[in-house]
């Protein structure tokens, strides 16, 4: 599995129904799981974003795939990452002589 971190603000809209946010998150919840995928850790966060979730994927083409249905509701606008573990991050740096 492919570690994903988002970095999510809320929309006009989201912020709106934010009350309603606790569901939605559940949906979301439900619908990666649905794609074989599983958040890790979810947080509410102040400063330059309002939500950051870390996230696995079995791949980039369904991340890309749940971050697009995100947005298709209209409540969060996001941004991820690809994040790579240290074993990886070790290999990477190794492999450069």
């Amino acid at each position: 599995m492919t570690t994903y971190i988002m970095l999510a603000n809320w929309t006009d809209q989201g912020v709106q129904h934010v009350k309603d946010s606790p569901r939605r998150l559940d949906l979301a919840k439900k619908a990666l799981k649905d794609m074989d995928g599983e958040f890790k850790s979810f947080f509410l966060t102040m400063g330059d974003y309002d939500i950051v979730a870390i996230y696995e994927a079995p791949d980039d083409a369904v991340a890309a795939r749940f971050n697009l249905q995100l947005g298709m509701l209209g409540n969060i606008r996001t941004r991820t990452l690809k994040a790579f573990p240290e074993t990886a991050y070790r290999e990477i740096i190794k492999s450069l002589g």
